[in-house]
């Protein structure tokens, strides 16, 4: 590296992660780095340029663009960019230039990539940006931040065990902390009052330090489930205490590792098919924030993740209908329930409304209605007690409208196709996504082709379909990267579902309209569109991968409020993120900005 040595290894030591660095390891990448000195105004690499490696501001900022050379972000000193391997293979989908006089560190891809295989801390910084399509963790491979119950229980040591034991009892657990200025001091657990308290008589004014366990054991947040399973076994344990630099952090017991082994959607699924009752499915139903929490904790990809949890609103959806004809008789004519929206996707995550219509036979007649009406508020009204609230804009088979036979059906897609207004444009947007849950298919078999294709064929409809997908735009601004909410409940946000994962399901349903494509999940449209040719190879590839971050951020995001408590929903603060993920996040959103910018000068592709 040369001169300014000292210099560089001081600000290093001052940037996470290269702070949690060895120092033998730290003067291995000191050598690797390169200085590099900017002037104000001078370029650092061009939009689709091969990147050198991971690039860390020193002094100065740096304006990063979007390939319409409009800003995107505005990049200060500790703030890294440059290796951005998630969007096109080493090659940058913005371009960088120097807005005033700066001085970068540039750490070489191969030098970065030897530092993500060996050091644990430098990985975890980095590789939440990096999703992998690949593999999945099971118990053993989990953090045990993801395994721990937090926020535990615990009191000082001086706490009587008669209000210790109420303690327990209060909050239904089986241990508690034994905290003293911050540090964990000991552990009781409910064995311990059988053994020591009960057994040897002691009176209930005794204080816990007389009888807790001191100076467990421990371990640490970022530690693996492998390492609690075998702290347990060689210490005959079933409560681990977890702690973070002495501070008592959280606990994992034996319950928790076999909750998570037990907890499934599979499992959900078995017991919802054998529910009698609509309050057994709602018990059933409340497991899904802590399946969702677990599925992403074990690495499952976005989209695998979505679809079990779907699977879970479509056994739901199936077993209500089934209650409904036990309580109302066989239907008069046949039908055929269907979801739109996000079920009919599969990419139903922690928050859910229900989209959903019946098609019925031809043979329907009027008084055959209030069968029909019965059995739809049946399932609608059993699905929002489950959680899948009602639909605010009354997309739902308990409106007449959305119940109806399928001669009808039809007249409504040749209407909206032939007059393309904004409640067509919007209506077709809806049903477009429509997959059949239950009942008889013969009733949608080949009306989604034929529909495909008459709207394909008509380019006015399919000029409007497009300036309506281009309503949605993802939350970029000019200076400070993200354009948040400015005011309100959700002040210093931003909306996930609406501007982020919803303009891609867009440009999913264009392409899918373009070339007749009949695949009704957003991901599986963009690999046919590819395969298809609607869209050029490298813009599908940059596409896809800016999806895959924004859909894990938004899942990780929903985990991680299920995890402390609160009620998941789209609504994230960019400074939540690091500096690095948040560089990797507004790259995907200038993917997708790019892509609408595409479709909407009537190119549809990219590179």
């Amino acid at each position: 590296m040369g001169h300014d040595l000292t210099g560089i290894r001081s600000f290093l030591q001052s940037v996470h992660p290269y702070d949690s660095l060895s120092e033998d390891t730290l003067d291995t990448v000191l050598d690797g780095f390169q200085i590099l000195n900017f002037p104000a105004g001078e370029p650092i690499y061009d939009l689709d340029e091969q990147l050198a490696g991971l690039y860390l501001i020193v002094s100065g900022e740096v304006a990063i663009t979007d390939p319409n050379g409009v800003q995107v972000s505005a990049l200060g000193p500790r703030n890294s960019f440059g290796e951005r391997g998630l969007l096109r293979e080493g090659r940058s989908v913005t371009a960088a230039r120097a807005r005033t006089e700066s001085k970068l560190l540039l750490l070489p891809a191969d030098v970065f990539e030897r530092l993500m295989d060996k050091e644990r801390a430098f990985a975890r910084y980095f590789d939440r940006a990096r999703p992998k399509r690949a593999g999945t963790a099971d118990l053993a491979e989990m953090r045990v931040s993801d395994l721990m119950a937090p926020n535990p229980l615990s009191c000082p040591p001086e706490t009587s065990v008669q209000a210790a034991a109420a303690m327990l009892r209060d909050a239904r657990v089986s241990s508690i902390g034994v905290v003293e200025d911050t540090r964990l001091a000991g552990i009781l657990t409910t064995r311990d009052f059988t053994t020591k308290v009960l057994a040897e008589g002691l009176p209930g004014e005794t204080p816990v330090s007389q009888v807790m366990t001191r100076d467990p054991h421990s371990l640490g947040p970022n530690d693996l489930g492998s390492d609690v399973l075998q702290m347990m076994l060689e210490r005959k344990i079933g409560h681990v205490p977890i702690t973070d630099s002495g501070r008592f952090k959280g606990i994992v017991t034996q319950t928790d590792l076999t909750r998570h082994q037990a907890i499934s959607s599979a499992v959900v699924i078995g017991d919802i098919a054998h529910a009698e009752t609509v309050e057994e499915l709602t018990g059933y139903t409340k497991l899904i924030p802590q399946v969702l929490a677990q599925l992403v904790a074990t690495g499952k990809p976005h989209d695998v993740v979505t679809r079990l949890i779907t699977d879970i609103g479509d056994a739901v959806t199936r077993r209500l209908l089934k209650m409904a004809e036990d309580e109302l008789g066989a239907p008069p004519v046949p039908y055929l329930w269907l979801a739109c929206g996000s079920q009919g996707r599969r990419e139903q995550t922690g928050v859910s409304d229900q989209d959903n219509c019946l098609f019925l036979h031809d043979d329907f007649r009027p008084e055959h209605d209030t069968y029909f009406a019965a059995l739809a508020k049946f399932v609608s009204d059993g699905l929002d007690a489950c959680g899948y609230f009602y639909c605010p804009g009354d997309m739902m088979a308990t409106n007449p409208r959305w119940r109806q036979p399928l001669r009808v059906w039809r007249d409504y897609f040749s209407g909206w196709v032939a007059k393309p207004d904004n409640e067509a444009q919007m209506l077709a947007s809806v049903m477009f996504d429509l997959r059949p849950i239950s009942g008889d298919d013969d009733l949608f078999t080949g009306l989604q082709a034929e529909t495909l294709a008459m709207a394909s064929r008509n380019s006015i409809f399919v000029g409007h379909m497009v300036s309506n997908s281009l309503k949605h735009v993802p939350p970029l601004s000019l200076l400070r990267g993200f354009a948040t909410f400015r005011s309100g409940e959700h002040k210093n946000t931003i909306d996930l579902k609406h501007n982020g994962v919803v303009p891609v399901v867009d440009l999913g349903r264009i392409y899918a309209l373009q070339g007749r494509l009949e695949p009704a999940n957003t991901r599986a449209r963009l690999l046919a569109a590819r395969d298809r040719g609607v869209i050029s190879e490298t813009g599908a590839k940059d596409l896809i991968d800016a999806y895959d971050l924004i859909a894990h951020t938004r899942l990780e995001h929903q985990a991680h409020q299920i995890k402390h408590g609160q009620k998941p929903d789209n609504f994230m603060a960019p400074t939540s993120l690091s500096d690095f993920e948040r560089g990797h996040l507004r790259d995907a959103f200038v993917v997708v900005r790019t892509m609408q910018s595409a479709i909407g000068q009537g190119r549809g592709t990219l590179g």
